[in-house]
């Protein structure tokens, strides 16, 4: 396959990931010889936590994709809709279950009965559940193309750059967004109602059959290209197949059409399976076993998440900083890893546009679901009244300046991407770059520093 990675790498898939323990261990080393124990031996110790809680989450959501992977192998769903739905969702579990937590974390610490207390503490809760699912946004968006593009670079000598599909950008791009748009129009107001949620909900659904009809679409032309290969042999040329197929109104890519002839040599004798604990444990997958990995996943990831808002809000209190500002970098970031590693797992095997989808995919789940089910989850706690975005009679700090930075930092990645189409290492770095002028935003905004007051809007 044109798409495949260097032969020497290949031979590392199955077993015992050694690469990912050498980036574990390295990265707790690092933590421990930088950590600032000297400054505040309290915050080294929960910036030592947020860590570990990343690699649980991490791990906890490797076997998770592995079996939403079997599931979408099994429904022929073709990697740029797997990656966009199952992916996506086994990637975005944290930030659902950190929202949902920060927002009921918040609500039940009021001590007392008096529903403006309750709205108002509510209102901290949920700009928690809105800087991570908006941090994470971020994060993904820009952090995980750039990840990915770096490591093929030096990995995938035969093709050092990440294709992507038009229809990736077209379709997935364009749902992100939309939600995105909707998102912010809501953000404008001083509070949010129940029935936000319903929308994003609705426009999920939307977007979930927007995909289901592409799957159909996909589904036929695969069963038109095994067909005719069954006729004219393996060896007919591509663009011969693809004219062909053309003719009768059916949409056969040159990708697609090389993957199923590639498929054909390969050897199917090997069982499939979900690796636990960095892949030294293979758990064979089945309709019966698939089920029990995710439910057991998705619980061991729900307790990490508890475990890492209650770090995030001791971080927040350690540095006397607004949450928002410690759930944009330390949640996000923290709740991102599974995307990070899922992404440039589908990048190393050659599925280019499943690794961008998943991105989309991931930010689409998180503004549509884990920002509707948290509201939902607030709005029932304090009686269905309005979720406040105001503390003290003001907007949340920082919210104004985020909603400014989503639409500017997604439209620049957006063209980054477009641009042929094609991810170098080049872009790469301008994306990390970008990121890094987000975090120095996040830092400067702990301390008072507003983009919108600067430019006195």
């Amino acid at each position: 396959m044109s798409q495949d990675v260097d032969q020497d790498h290949q031979e590392d898939e199955g077993g015992t990931d050694w690469i990912a323990i050498g980036v574990t261990i390295a990265s707790l080393v690092l933590l421990v010889a930088f950590s600032p124990w000297v400054l505040n031996i309290q915050l080294g110790f929960l910036i030592i936590q947020v860590v570990l809680i990343s690699i649980v989450i991490w791990q906890a959501c490797d076997p998770f994709a592995d079996a939403a992977q079997w599931v979408g192998e099994t429904l022929r769903l073709p990697g740029s809709v797997r990656g966009a739905t199952l992916d996506a969702v086994a990637s975005s579990m944290p930030e659902l279950f950190s929202g949902i937590f920060f927002v009921v974390v918040a609500v039940m610490s009021v001590q007392s009965d008096s529903a403006a207390d309750m709205a108002q503490t509510g209102a901290e809760g949920y700009g928690s559940t809105l800087a991570t699912c908006a941090g994470s946004a971020v994060y993904n968006m820009i952090l995980i193309p750039a990840f990915c593009g770096i490591v093929i670079s030096i990995y995938r000598k035969s093709k050092p750059t990440v294709d992507v599909e038009p229809e990736v950008i077209s379709r997935d791009g364009m749902w992100f967004i939309a939600c995105e748009l909707v998102l912010i129009f809501f953000l404008f107001n001083d509070r949010m109602y129940w029935w936000m949620g319903l929308v994003f909900i609705g426009m999920y659904i939307a977007y979930i059959v927007h995909l289901f009809i592409d799957a159909k679409r996909y589904q036929r032309a695969m069963d038109a290209i095994h067909a005719h290969l069954g006729e004219v042999g393996h060896d007919t040329p591509t663009e011969q197949i693809v004219e062909t197929l053309q003719e009768e109104n059916i949409k056969a890519t040159h990708m697609l059409v090389e993957k199923i002839k590639s498929s054909a040599d390969e050897d199917d004798d090997e069982t499939d399976s979900a690796g636990a604990f960095y892949g030294m444990f293979d758990i064979p997958l089945n309709g019966l076993t698939a089920t029990i990995v995710l439910l057991v996943c998705t619980g061991i990831a729900a307790l990490s998440c508890y475990w890492l808002v209650e770090v995030t809000n001791e971080t927040a209190h350690v540095l006397n900083v607004p949450v928002f500002f410690v759930a944009v970098i330390l949640a996000a970031a923290a709740s991102s890893v599974p995307d990070t590693f899922l992404s440039i797992g589908a990048a190393m095997r050659g599925d280019d546009s499943g690794a961008v989808s998943n991105v989309f995919g991931s930010n689409i789940f998180d503004i549509c679901i884990c920002l509707s089910i948290p509201l939902l989850v607030n709005s029932y706690l304090i009686g269905w009244e309005p979720v406040l975005l105001i503390q003290d009679g003001k907007p949340i700090e920082g919210l104004v300046d985020l909603r400014l930075l989503l639409v500017t930092l997604s439209a620049i990645t957006l063209l980054v991407l477009w641009h042929r189409r094609q991810l170098t290492r080049g872009k790469a770095f301008f994306l990390c770059f970008l990121y890094a002028l987000f975090i120095g935003y996040a830092i400067a905004g702990s301390f008072g520093f507003s983009i919108v007051g600067m430019l006195g809007m």
